[in-house]
């Protein structure tokens, strides 16, 4: 079987899903009103939600930061 090729990460998961929430943002207010709008709109609320579920388990007590 072949190995799986790894990419070393070299931003945090925190940094990545911001950096796709303001892309996803700024995408969004350039679209018109409507069913794309709203579907780049749902994936920033997911990336944000990540993003606080990912901050959750990595603090100590399990405490947002």
């Amino acid at each position: 079987m072949k190995p799986r090729s790894r990419a070393k990460q070299t931003k945090s998961l925190q940094e990545r899903l911001a950096e796709f929430a303001a892309d996803a943002r700024k995408e969004a207010a350039d679209l018109p009103e409507g069913a794309e709008r709203e579907k780049v709109l749902k994936a920033v609320k997911r990336a944000e939600a990540a993003s606080a579920i990912e901050a959750l388990a990595r603090s100590p007590r399990g405490e947002p930061k």
